[in-house]
């Protein structure tokens, strides 16, 4: 039985994938609202317009993106919803073959298409919204996109053919950006690109990320900034300088190596060896030893043998990253490494990821022992049963280590810095009584 007709449409926007994603969508969201739309985001029930903003990035990805889209078109087909839209990196790739496999959606998009996607929903492209942004997170911290795409080959990476090449967007626009999210109580900048030291080269003709930085360090209300996703193949240490020298920029960077062993990195195409990583690695803790890293390591990659994955292991133990993430090799299309045999059986893809990540454990709770008793600056995020749920600057959301406030005897404000003592650790969560 079909749905009434509503007297006004209602979107639902539905994100899907990584935090660039979440801005692309906070970004249309921002327009259809400039337009008198309502919309939310996620699933809302009454919503009669759904918009899907799809990630492509690996199989279990691709995978959750095409069964969300299947759930919305069965529930088309049912008069649940009216229109349907797909948007983001899966439509992009894949527009033409999905149109054919699931006709029931009324539209398909790709990632640099907003203006054709408001047509369709009867909106006009707002260009006098530049800097302007809805956001989905916490009011207290957001997201802050500093350039789209990539240059980089790597060799196992469809990101460039979903993204296309690296554009920065100019200082002045960021700056402006962040001077309205402060504005509406945000406390916490959490910089995204595919690949963050690269910026200002294609706008600037050099490197700009340290200019870039002392310019968002000025920006009344922010007071903490987050650097997510360098890339380590000459990497310009100024950042770090910057780092060191600026109070707001978090002593935290994401830097994803993916691998340890040479021949591994090679196929790979990551520019750069082992014994350049460690070397970089010693020279960003020497600048800055205060620092904490965050590394991403990709197991399985055709070719690996027993020796590459004990090499990478070896690797992890040396250099004690103290957050990390491993993903599992997927056989991507139209990528170099697609031209190589995909030999490394699933099994023993999962096995190698989960040794890994054991390994990890073990350095994570080795790590947050030697907190017990410190005194540190938290930034709250919620409140989630009986616990105040907070973060120190050398943790990001969602993916890092988080502190936990007795809620029964301590009182917290969300949104709001708080000073308090360790008490006690576990693996990837730290106990704290307020000071």
């Amino acid at each position: 039985m079909k749905t009434k007709k509503l007297d006004k449409d209602k979107v639902s926007v539905i994100t899907l994938g990584c935090s660039k994603n979440l801005v692309d969508s906070e970004n249309l969201i921002t327009q259809l609202k400039a337009n008198d739309m309502e919309v939310e985001h996620d699933q809302t029930s009454d919503a009669n317009i759904v918009v899907i903003n799809t990630c492509g990035f690996i199989d279990l990805a691709k995978e959750e993106s095409i069964d969300t889209i299947i759930q919305y078109a069965d529930a088309k087909s049912k008069g649940e919803i009216e229109k349907l839209y797909v948007t983001g990196c899966l439509s992009e790739r894949y527009k033409e073959n999905l149109e054919v496999e699931i006709p029931e959606v009324d539209a398909y998009f790709g990632t640099m298409e907003l203006p054709s996607l408001l047509g369709r929903l009867n909106a006009d492209y707002q260009h006098d919204l530049l800097g302007e942004r809805s956001i989905t997170t916490p009011m207290h911290y957001a997201y802050l996109k500093i350039s789209e795409g990539c240059n980089r080959t790597c060799s196992f990476c469809a990101i460039p053919l979903m993204r296309g090449k690296h554009i920065s967007r100019s200082i002045e626009d960021l700056k402006k950006e962040a001077k309205h999210l402060a504005s509406i109580g945000v406390k916490e900048l959490l910089l995204i690109a595919q690949e963050l030291t690269y910026y200002g080269l294609d706008i600037y003709k050099e490197r700009t990320l340290p200019k870039l930085l002392d310019e968002l360090c000025s920006v009344d209300g922010i007071e903490w900034i987050r650097l997510h996703y360098a890339y380590p193949s000459k990497f310009p240490l100024d950042i770090i300088s910057t780092m060191a020298k600026q109070d707001k920029v978090c002593n935290y960077l994401d830097m994803p190596l993916q691998h340890a062993s040479d021949p591994v990195l090679k196929s790979m195409k990551r520019q750069i060896t082992n014994a350049e990583q460690i070397e970089l690695i010693n020279k960003i803790k020497e600048l800055n030893p205060e620092i904490r890293m965050r590394t991403t390591m990709l197991v399985g990659f055709p070719g690996e043998t027993e020796q590459d994955f004990q090499e990478l292991c070896d690797f992890i133990k040396f250099a004690r990253f103290d957050r990390l993430g491993v993903f599992k090799y997927s056989h991507e299309e139209n990528t170099s490494a697609h031209l190589m045999e995909d030999d490394v059986p699933e099994e023993l893809k999962q096995e190698r990821a989960n040794t890994i990540m054991e390994i990890q454990r073990e350095i994570s709770l080795e790590n947050n022992e030697s907190l017990v008793g410190q005194e540190l600056k938290v930034l709250i995020d919620r409140k989630e049963g009986e616990y105040f749920v907070g973060r120190t600057e050398f943790d990001s959301p969602e993916v890092d280590n988080e502190v936990l406030i007795d809620a029964k005897k301590n009182y917290c404000r969300i949104g709001d810095f708080a000073n308090v003592k360790i008490d006690s650790s576990e693996e990837y969560d730290l106990y704290a009584t307020v000071i």
